[in-house]
């Protein structure tokens, strides 16, 4: 997760990825035991991360408030 906020911005909603893996397995089980790929419902994460990367935000010229700050999983400094 920090990897990621370390690259690509000040901030990030982040999901994990094992999750999302897991959920694919399920998917991939299911129409491997001869399930139709269209009946299978949509499902979406259901949990998200915010990871804050100060470094980037002030080089951004962005001041984040405290509230942001307090709310967020995990702050990179």
């Amino acid at each position: 997760m920090e990897g990621l906020c370390r690259c690509r911005g000040p901030h990030v909603l982040w999901t994990e990825l094992t999750d999302l893996f897991r959920r694919a397995a399920t998917y991939v089980d299911r129409i491997l035991k001869g399930a139709k790929p269209g009946d299978l419902p949509v499902e979406q994460p259901t949990k998200f991360d915010l990871v804050i990367n100060l470094k980037t935000a002030k080089a951004l010229g962005l001041t984040l408030p405290p509230s942001v700050l307090a709310r967020a999983d995990q702050v990179i400094e």
